[in-house]
């Protein structure tokens, strides 16, 4: 029997259909899927609970400024994490009103911040931690590691 295009196209249809009739009528898997909105699943992912405050930038500023100046080191850090017992988030809120040494710090060491934001970001760890408690990545301007695995993280910006 000889091969056609005729002769394939009404199975060709038929397979199409039936896709799409399959496709259309199956649940929506995302909403089978627990999802990273959950807090049970950010804490099982951070390994703690997420801890916030404010600070005003001239109380912190020396441990600020050596985090800055960190943050390629503390960048390798974030990239070897599997877990954290302890997470503070730090914003600052006055960041960004007048001329400060940390101002003037970020803008020295922009290129190694953006490479710690990068880890961050590539870390589900850090990055869920601070996604958690609605923290924009770009608002991340340091890092500072503790003993016993516990880390502080300062933020540009208000509580949210």
């Amino acid at each position: 029997m000889p091969f056609t295009i005729a002769s394939d196209r009404p199975n060709w249809l038929h397979a199409v259909f039936a896709t799409a009739f399959l496709l259309a009528s199956a649940p929506n898997v995302a909403l089978l899927a627990q999802g990273l909105d959950s807090e049970e699943a950010i804490d099982t992912i951070v390994g703690s609970d997420v801890k916030t405050g404010e600070s005003k930038t001239a109380a912190d500023e020396e441990r600020i400024l050596a985090a800055i100046e960190k943050s390629t080191d503390n960048a390798a850090d974030v990239r070897k994490r599997f877990s954290i017992d302890d997470v503070e988030i730090v914003f600052l809120p006055d960041l960004g009103e007048e001329e400060t040494a940390v101002e003037a710090k970020m803008e020295e060491y922009k290129d190694d911040v953006a490479v710690l934001r990068e880890a961050i970001q590539g870390s589900a760890i850090f990055y869920h931690a601070i996604d958690s408690r609605s923290v924009l990545l770009t608002d991340v301007i340091a890092l500072e590691f503790h003993d016993q695995n516990a880390v502080t993280i300062f933020v540009a910006g208000g509580e949210p």
